[in-house]
């Protein structure tokens, strides 16, 4: 059974224990040391041993700089309560740094392994300040064995682009090994009448909550908008302010993974899978939660064009793709759906196999054996030399 460290930059993201469950179930033994959010609930890991580096504020790159430097320097000391790990698995890339650090405390260093599941913007930027973060990501790279990431796209449009070890696809698909009920779009037991869509998980795009305010003004009861998740707030102008004034908008606030999904998705008929937040990049590349949890429950994925998200709904050939989200393209797709349209597309999305959105054992099993045979290789040049 081998061992993985996991670090990690928010000890709280259900993403995080998401991740842990399933190294865990394809037979790893996991200890896991990372920072806590100031505005988090408290985490919840089935694990014995997790290590608190620090307090750490979203929104505030410079403080999570200074924590990170504090964590990576006092490594030697807070790793001492730590197994020595087979592997170490560094979530995003202030816990590389933090990993590089770890690699000599040891008399025979872990595996390396860098899990990018977002590119984020700096890394992207064409001017000195982007060449300098991806110069220090390089570098940082330099002992990384294997890169985890969740979407084809950010093999394409950057590693494959910019240089990186070899990598191993995780989508981001449902994690619930117990999961008994799955939900079911409305449309295909009762008559569509006010037609609902729901936009759930991490709210970060003013695009999108600007487009469905209007949307829902313009239609007036025609349609609704739920929303839950965790909105970051730094990202609106007035989200809480936004959805009280408008009587369409409806926020349910946060939810539990993955025991409220098939409730969720089963009370509207479509998926809002749009996100601005870093349009053209990563936001173009991703492949987000809310593709798979809704389309393992029945809801009509709702995609822009030109994004890896359209590009996975095309090949499945569920969902509705849209040239843009200006409000004449949202009237007019809208409009189009018939009760006999939305019985239609529901179907489409109920008839698909849910190995394409629910993550099965074998796929963890496969991940850690993925893993440890970077382990293994590793072990096996050391006695060689």
């Amino acid at each position: 059974m081998p061992t993985i460290l996991y670090l990690v930059h928010n000890l709280a993201d259900p993403a995080v224990s998401r991740r842990v469950a399933m190294f865990r179930q394809g037979g790893a033994d996991v200890e896991i040391a990372g920072f806590k959010r100031a505005d988090a609930p408290p985490a919840t890991l089935p694990l014995d041993t997790v290590v608190e580096l620090d307090i750490t504020h979203d929104g505030r790159m410079f403080q999570r700089l200074a924590a990170t430097l504090r964590a990576a320097f006092r490594a030697p000391r807070w790793a001492r309560s730590l197994q020595r790990p087979d592997i170490i698995v560094a979530r995003n890339l202030e816990m590389l740094g933090v990993a590089q650090r770890l690699l000599g405390i040891w008399d025979v260093a872990p595996i390396l392994v860098y899990e990018c599941l977002d590119i984020h913007r700096l890394m992207l930027r064409q001017d000195r300040v982007g060449q300098g973060m991806r110069a220090l990501e390089q570098r940082l790279m330099r002992d990384v064995q294997l890169v985890i990431t969740s979407s084809p796209a950010f093999l394409r449009n950057y590693f494959d682009i910019h240089g990186a070890p070899p990598a191993h696809l995780v989508e981001n698909k449902v994690f619930s090994p117990q999961i008994e009920r799955f939900g079911r779009n409305p449309a295909l037991t009762e008559e569509p009448g006010v037609l609902r869509i729901g936009w759930f998980g991490a709210l970060r795009c003013q695009t999108s909550l600007t487009a469905l305010d209007a949307l829902t003004q313009r239609l007036g009861g025609r349609i609704q908008v739920s929303l839950a998740g965790r909105p970051a707030l730094t990202e609106f102008a007035d989200f809480h302010g936004t959805v009280a004034s408008a009587p369409h908008l409806q926020f349910k606030g946060a939810f539990n993974y993955p025991d409220d999904l098939a409730a969720l998705y089963s009370a509207v008929h479509f998926v809002w899978a749009i996100d601005f937040f870093e349009a053209g990049l990563n936001s173009s590349w991703l492949l987000p939660n809310r593709l798979y949890e809704g389309c393992l429950n029945g809801a009509i994925p709702i995609a822009l064009a030109g994004t890896e998200t359209a590009a996975f709904i095309e090949r499945l050939g569920v969902g509705v793709v849209l040239p843009d989200i200006a409000q004449d393209t949202l009237v007019a797709m809208l409009e189009s759906m018939t009760p006999d349209r939305v019985r239609l597309l529901a179907g489409d999305v109920a008839t698909q196999q849910r190995s394409a959105f629910l993550c099965q054992k074998a796929e963890c099993i496969d991940l850690v054996e993925r893993l440890s045979l970077g382990a293994a290789t590793k072990a096996e040049l050391e006695v060689a030399a």
